[in-house]
């Protein structure tokens, strides 16, 4: 048994944190620390993916379509959909991944350019 923290973090002007705090036989947790105005800029995911707001809030675009996620609210996509997210204020997000994709994916999307 694992009792895991999801508050202990610290923001970053616009830098944005990934850090994998659980992973089992089936699947990794990652935190996700956004300090506000923040982006994960546009990518896909190889496996269905769940993302949930913790604390803060963030513009989640898909598609043609931007949702407003606050602290509690989650959206689950299915693999390869195209997707970014933007910090409304500071945010910790939990990423639920499949145990098959990467954490060095992940990290990937934060390069630049």
């Amino acid at each position: 048994m694992q009792v895991i923290s999801w508050d202990r973090l610290e923001f970053k002007d616009e830098q944005v944190g990934i850090k994998v705090l659980h992973e089992n036989a089936n699947a990794k947790e990652i935190q996700i620390i956004m300090p506000k105005e923040s982006v994960m800029k546009e990518h896909k995911a190889p496996f269905d993916i769940s993302v949930q707001v913790l604390k803060g809030e963030i513009e989640f675009s898909l598609e043609n379509e931007i949702f407003k996620l606050k602290a509690l609210d989650m959206i689950a996509l299915s693999a390869n959909v195209p997707h970014s997210l933007k910090a409304l204020k500071d945010s910790i997000v939990r990423l639920s991944l499949a145990k098959a994709d990467s954490i060095t994916r992940v990290n990937a999307i934060l390069k630049p350019l």
